[in-house]
Parts: C-alpha cells; sequence; structure tokens
C-alpha cells in the first residue's frame, strides 16, 4: 500500500494572502526569518489579516538560513509558552522547515530530536495546533511537503526531517512575495526546484499520481526559470508555482543522492557554505550520470528530455539533458564543481570519506535508482569536486 498527502488546502495568485482573514482560531504563532519581508509590509499584512479574524498574533523572528537545532527548540519554548491553536509560517524554506519541527517539540515536550531523525517516526501532530505555510522563495516547495531540514552545527550535518505529520494543512502562494527575491536567489532556488522534479520521477517511489506532476513541474521550470532570473514578473509566478507542483511530487515520491550529497557537503566546509540549491545544480548532472547506467533509470531520464522537447536514442537523451542543465547553470551563473565554487581542496580530501559515508546514510538515498556504496559515493563527490566524467 501507497500513500499520497497533499495539504487540505492550496489558496494561489495574487492577493491569496486575504484568506487568511477566514481562519477560524484563538492564537496565531508567525514564524519569520529576516526583516526583509516586514521591509516589504508582506509581515504586517499577514499579522493584520489574522488579527481581522480574531485571533491573538505573537511573532517569532530571526529564524537563521539553514535553521539550527538550537532555533527550534527555542521556537518550541516560545509556541508552548504561547500556546496557539495556529502556527503561521512565512518566508524562505528555513522559517517553514524551523516552524514544522518546532510544531513536533512544542506538542510534544519530551521527544528528542534525536528521536525523529529517523524518518516517518514522528508522532501524531494537531493536538494543539495546525499549521499554514506561506513562501516567498520558489524552489524548496516545503509548503506542501512532509520534510524538514534542520541543521545541527557542532557536527556539520544538515538532518532531513521526514514525515506526512508535517504536511501543512494549509499553504498560500501569493507570487506578490517572490517578486522581491534577488537574482541568486531565484537562480538557487529554480535549480533546486529542478533537482526536485527531476530526482521525484526518476524516484523508485514513484507513482501514476507523482509522474505527472513532477514532468509538468520540469518542463516550466525549463520554459520560465531564465527569464524569472532576468526579473520577469510574469515568469517569476510561473515558477513559484512550477516549485510547488515539485513539491507535491517529491514529497510523496521522494528524492535521491543528488539531496543526500547536498545535505551532507553544504555545512561541512570551512571554506564556505554552500547554498542548497547551488548544491544541488552542481550535482545533478553527475548523478544523472551515475544513475543512467541503470537501464530503468535511463530510460525514465530519457522520458524527462523527450517531454521537453529533445530528441534521440536514450544514450543521447540523457547526455542531452545533463548538457542542457549545464547550460542552465552557465545562464544562471552557477558554478560547474566544488572546486570552482571555492571549496579548499585540501579539507576537501580530508573529509571525502566521513561526508561519502554519511551522505549514503541520508534519508534521500534510500529511494535512489541506483544503489551506491560509500567508496562510490566518494568517487562521485570526487566528480562532483574536479568536473571529471563519471565512468562506473
Amino acid at each position: 500500500m501507497a500513500r499520497f498527502t497533499l495539504p487540505r488546502d492550496l489558496y494561489y495568485g495574487k492577493g491569496s494572502l486575504d484568506v487568511l482573514k477566514t481562519i477560524k482560531g484563538k492564537k496565531a504563532i508567525v514564524v519569520v526569518g529576516g526583516g526583509s519581508l516586514k521591509r516589504f509590509g508582506f509581515l504586517d499584512k499577514v499579522c493584520d489579516n489574522l488579527k481581522e479574524a480574531g485571533m491573538e498574533v505573537r511573532l517569532f523572528e530571526g529564524v537563521e538560513p539553514d535553521p539550527s537545532v538550537e532555533t527550534v527548540m527555542k521556537g518550541a519554548e516560545a509556541m508552548r509558552e504561547f500556546e496557539p491553536d495556529w502556527i503561521v509560517s512565512i518566508g524562505g524554506g528555513s522559517p517553514i522547515d524551523a516552524a514544522k519541527a518546532m510544531w513536533v517539540f512544542y506538542e510534544y515536550p519530551e521527544t528528542s530530536f534525536e528521536a525523529i531523525i529517523q524518518p516517518f517516526s514522528f508522532p501524531e501532530l494537531r493536538k494543539k495546533a495546525k499549521f499554514l505555510a506561506i513562501p516567498s522563495t520558489s524552489g524548496t516547495a516545503t509548503e506542501v511537503t512532509a520534510f524538514s531540514v534542520i541543521t545541527d552545527y557542532a557536527k556539520g550535518i544538515k538532518y532531513p526531517l521526514a514525515d506526512f505529520n508535517i504536511t501543512p494543512d494549509i499553504a498560500i502562494l501569493d507570487p506578490e512575495l517572490a517578486e522581491t527575491m534577488p537574482a541568486k536567489l531565484t537562480a538557487h532556488t529554480g535549480m533546486d526546484a529542478l533537482t526536485h522534479a527531476i530526482e521525484a520521477y526518476v524516484s523508485t517511489m514513484n507513482s501514476p499520481f507523482t509522474d505527472p506532476l513532477a514532468l509538468k513541474a520540469i518542463s516550466m521550470v525549463f520554459e520560465y526559470l531564465p527569464d524569472s532570473y532576468s526579473g520577469n514578473m510574469e515568469a517569476r509566478e510561473q515558477m513559484h508555482y512550477a516549485q510547488c507542483l515539485a513539491g507535491m511530487a517529491f514529497s510523496n515520491a521522494l528524492l535521491g543522492i543528488v539531496h543526500s550529497m547536498a545535505h551532507k557537503t553544504g555545512a561541512a566546509f570551512s571554506t564556505g557554505h554552500i547554498p542548497h540549491g547551488c548544491a544541488n545544480a552542481m550535482y545533478l548532472p553527475f548523478v544523472i550520470k551515475y544513475n543512467a547506467k541503470d537501464a530503468t533509470a535511463k530510460k525514465r531520464y530519457a522520458d524527462i528530455a523527450r517531454f521537453i522537447g529533445l530528441q534521440g536514442s536514450d544514450d543521447q537523451l540523457v547526455c542531452d539533458l545533463c548538457n542542457k542543465i549545464d547550460e542552465y547553470n552557465v545562464k544562471l551563473n552557477i558554478p560547474k564543481n566544488l572546486k570552482e565554487f571555492g571549496i579548499n581542496e585540501d579539507e576537501f580530501n580530508q573529509k571525502l570519506t566521513s561526508i561519502a559515508e554519511l551522505a549514503v546514510g541520508d534519508a534521500c538515498t534510500g529511494s535512489n535508482p541506483r544503489s551506491i556504496t560509500p567508496s562510490q559515493m566518494a568517487e562521485l563527490l570526487k566528480c562532483c569536486y574536479y568536473g571529471t566524467e563519471v565512468n562506473f
């Protein structure tokens, strides 16, 4: 038996923040990151709309990029003090991911972070609160997914938490929020969305319900991302929807080793944090070439290539798909490999074995279409560092 889970309601289109005026409840805590949403007036609008709905509102501000375990625990403590019946999070993936994890420790203060690292091990939620997510970026799709990524900085590891319990009850996709994204963030989040959709389509957990969502998202990203990056707001609106479709797909089909590698390298190097979407964009062509050694995966990559208008044999289509992704990375000013990104070579080689082992153990590895050992993962990471061909 399989499962397909999405939010109960999804509101989209310009002005859709106004649906907050209709939400029924007594108290709402609003979880948010930095000050940009406040500067652009969106945070005030969210709070004012919730107050118009008759709710008492409290803010939890300052969630950092790649939220930490410590921030999650502080937020949960604030929730236990305030006792909201709605958790509302607005922003990029970080505040929404953090709020999802806070939700668990709000309702179950006796549990530990280690207890929920195992995928699909969460206790039953909605005993105290429901969850509403409002994305301001167009990539993570955390507003419709069963995932949250939290970083343990002491260990230098990102943990992808997974459980259908943390799929939001309501998602609001107002494209006006995405209009404020800077170009680099637009590029990284857009390639994150593309990776979500491609990995969902080739995942061992793909299904007739996730395939159409993944393919539509892929075609929309290839069509709209360059113009979105250039500042075309109509294209940016379409990207806001494309990333959500990708999220619906991967939340149910799961992901693969592009994400395993991104999770375990993002915070690993002292020479610089690697933004998640940037890491995915760099690794994706290398992983496609690795996975395509599996016949089933090769056919599905070829299906993707045909869906976006490419022609040729399956082998040629896999190659052309990788070339197309490389071309987009060039257009979006994304480095081709980790060495070009600026990761120190000595530190990379020193940490390679450990990172490879952690990546193989990542929650996303299990649904990758081709199995991988720690030694193979180390070789693949070397290809991603030096930009060398994947021939194993």
